[in-house]
């Protein structure tokens, strides 16, 4: 599949995931507090800074900035997404935010002029671009000297049960096709070596790279399924493709594979992240 291709069926995707993220942001945000906590900790914005969030969904990553760049300050909150872009506009309206800008961009063609920003922030974005390096490229060019870059993207699928276990069901159903090489997914940044590679190229230098564990708590197996259907994505798509039957042959092999993730009756399922800051 071409590039052009794979970045209008992930518009497509995320313009009719949104209302869902809109719904599931408070079970989002739980979930990865510690890896924003993190990001905003490094990108350490100043009084009076601009900040730019790429893909920022819902926005609560970068409305974390809101606070600490002031009322001189700016957060420029975007995403590809019209819809996201409007979830996070309504969000910021009820958190009474003034200092933040909302705009549809476009992480791999900004449409920002070069050094206008000090500080970008990206949570679990780079890894789904069709393109990460020319984003990256895109990234460098609109920070100014001095300016810092903090993003999130997940580890490899075996340190996440939380979204690897379903994935791996899916396929193996024919409910999904296999990843594609080369497209982008959850983990296709997973290792050092390769966001390694992407910042270098970008003419980025690495300054800390840290594992950030999260949990996924849920009620119980039938709490994971609507919370991953909400959200929508291929678990969504997979499960509303499958039958009466295959959906019930499903639901026992997840709570057979989530077995060992149940905590004082609630369902405690790990991931990792890796928290990135370079300048």
């Amino acid at each position: 599949m071409d590039r052009e291709e794979l970045r209008r069926q992930s518009y497509e995707a995320w313009e009719a995931m949104a209302a869902g993220w809109e719904q599931a942001r408070e079970r989002v945000e739980s979930s990865s507090a510690p890896v924003r906590e993190w990001l905003l900790r490094e990108l350490a914005p100043r009084p009076g800074d601009t900040v730019l969030e790429l893909a920022a969904g819902p926005g609560e990553t970068g409305f974390g900035a809101a606070a600490l760049v002031g009322e001189e300050g700016r957060v420029i909150s975007s995403d590809r997404s019209p819809a996201m872009v409007e979830v996070g506009r309504r969000r910021a309206a009820e958190l009474g935010l003034r200092n933040v800008e909302h705009r549809v961009l476009d992480a791999e063609s900004l449409d920002l002029p070069d050094a206008s920003v000090d500080g970008v922030i990206c949570r679990f974005g780079y890894m789904l671009m069709v393109d990460p390096g020319r984003a990256l490229v895109e990234t460098r060019r609109v920070l100014r000297r001095g300016g810092r870059l903090v993003f999130a993207v997940w580890r490899e699928a075996a340190r996440n049960p939380w979204v690897a276990v379903a994935g791996r069901m899916f396929v193996r159903r024919g409910l999904v096709p296999p990843p594609e090489p080369g497209a982008p997914g959850m983990f296709t940044m997973a290792s050092d070596e390769r966001i390694g590679e992407l910042l270098h190229a970008a003419g980025f230098s690495a300054r800390r790279i840290e594992d950030l564990p999260v949990r996924f708590v849920r009620e119980d197996i039938d709490d994971y399924i609507a919370a991953s259907r909400e959200t929508g994505g291929l678990f969504a798509r997979a499960w509303e493709t499958a039958s009466e039957a295959e959906r019930a042959d499903m639901r026992e092999e997840l709570a057979a594979a989530f077995a060992p993730y149940f905590v004082d009756g609630r369902l405690e399922v790990p991931g990792v992240a890796v928290g990135v800051a370079a300048d």
